[in-house]
């Protein structure tokens, strides 16, 4: 693909009165670069692809059609840290955000001066845009008396509960704010993530983080792909307007500000995956209600059939068990409830026993928490799939809509 221009560095900060990046590097070792353009069957990828940041009705990286990798950190503000600071920084990362979704860095690669540092990190430069889209959220935290922020706080936004399946890690629980960058090529949202960091370096430490590959949802045309158990993941998602209206977009809010926007909740799945590739593929298939290969429910011959939970086989058992995955999961099973699931695969290489570390980068989001909550509930309880996960980490982080031009995220909570 073509190398993108680079943005006159004056353009990229007029609107947040010339603030100054910040000086020093950050972040975490990255991936490969994508290949140029191509298609895997009907899905097709076009790496010169971009999203606008500013004027949208919507937070970008939701009803998004999933990229194939995601960088995800949560990030906790510094013990001085002001209101002036939480503000300066959400005007920074606005503007770097909607530069990074158009292609071009968040300042000079090639410093004039050999002494001064370059103001972006330069790994993503001469790439394409490759679908970028950054969602950034606010966690429970900052809407205490710290900032002056208590009455702005949103009634729904708590922190989560335990909930059932919990084998949560201190260290990949919660976080002050939250950066959910998704991109067709991995070295493209590793750089926003990364830089976005760097800019907030005085202000914020990251807190935890997870890189996310072979996404784990669809959007209309993509296949649907598979989580690393083999099984296509993500079937009945919430897909249509309608649906998105009903279940993820908030409106009439307690707090207008967030208006327009969504709660994300974030979970890190472990797979015990050595176990899990042992099992015979009988037993695999009646964990989820589904077919390995065709994805297709057990009382169906193709993915998109609609699972028939009241069907019983010769012997007069019901062909999908009450506790797989799918009948826990389904809406006609939870008063017709929907969450918009957009996860991801993702690795940590090897624990310290040597067994695979990886899973699902779980990411959601609806216009109600308890919705996630009392679906968490319910599969944490029961469902067959838990002798084979454990969730470690989780949080949860409102996500206001994106500004107007001029403007910066969560401004409106300010004024």
């Amino acid at each position: 693909c073509p190398p993108r221009e680079a943005a006159p560095r004056g353009a990229l900060w007029g609107g947040v009165g010339g603030l100054a990046l910040g000086a020093a590097g950050g972040g975490f070792a990255g991936w490969a670069q994508a290949s140029s353009t191509h298609s895997d069957g009907q899905d097709i990828v076009d790496l010169d692809r971009s999203y606008p940041f500013y004027g949208q009705a919507h937070p970008a990286g939701v009803a998004t059609d999933p990229q194939r990798y995601c960088v995800f950190m949560s990030f906790n503000l510094a013990s001085g840290a002001t209101r002036r600071d939480l503000q300066t920084l959400l005007a920074r990362w606005s503007a770097a955000t909607a530069v990074m979704q158009e292609g071009h860095p968040v300042g000079t690669v090639q410093p004039s001066s050999e002494l001064a540092p370059p103001a972006d990190t330069g790994e993503a430069f001469g790439l394409s845009p490759a679908s970028l889209t950054v969602t950034m959220g606010l966690g429970p935290a900052v809407f205490g008396d710290r900032f002056g922020l208590a009455a702005r706080r949103p009634a729904l936004l708590q922190e989560l509960p335990p909930l059932n399946g919990d084998y949560l890690d201190p260290k990949l629980t919660g976080g002050d704010l939250s950066v959910q960058a998704c991109a067709d090529d991995p070295q493209v949202c590793y750089h926003a993530a990364r830089n976005l960091a760097r800019i907030g370096r005085s202000t914020v430490t990251p807190s935890w983080a997870a890189l996310g590959f072979g996404r784990a949802s669809a959007g209309p045309g993509q296949e649907t792909p598979r989580n690393l158990m083999g099984f296509k993941d993500g079937t009945r998602n919430v897909s249509t307007d309608e649906q998105y209206d009903e279940y993820v977009w908030i409106a009439d809010s307690d707090q207008p500000w967030m208006n327009g926007g969504t709660y994300q909740v974030v979970r890190k799945i472990r797979m015990l995956l050595e176990t899990w590739d042992s099992d015979r593929i009988g037993d695999q298939q009646t964990i989820f209600g589904r077919y390995k290969q065709e994805g297709s429910p057990l009382t169906g011959k193709a993915e998109f059939d609609t699972p028939d939970f009241g069907a019983r086989d010769s012997a007069g058992d019901l062909v999908i068990d009450p506790l797989a995955h799918i009948a826990l999961a389904a809406p006609e099973n939870n008063e017709g409830v929907m969450i918009r699931r957009r996860p991801y695969n993702y690795t940590d290489g090897l624990d310290p026993t040597g067994q695979l570390n990886a899973g699902l980068l779980f990411i959601c989001y609806q216009n109600d928490p308890a919705n996630f909550i009392k679906l968490q509930n319910r599969l944490g309880a029961n469902d067959l799939l838990n002798e084979y996960i454990r969730h470690v980490g989780s949080a949860i982080f409102a996500v206001p809509p994106p500004p107007e031009p001029g403007r910066y995220i969560g401004q409106a909570l300010f004024s």
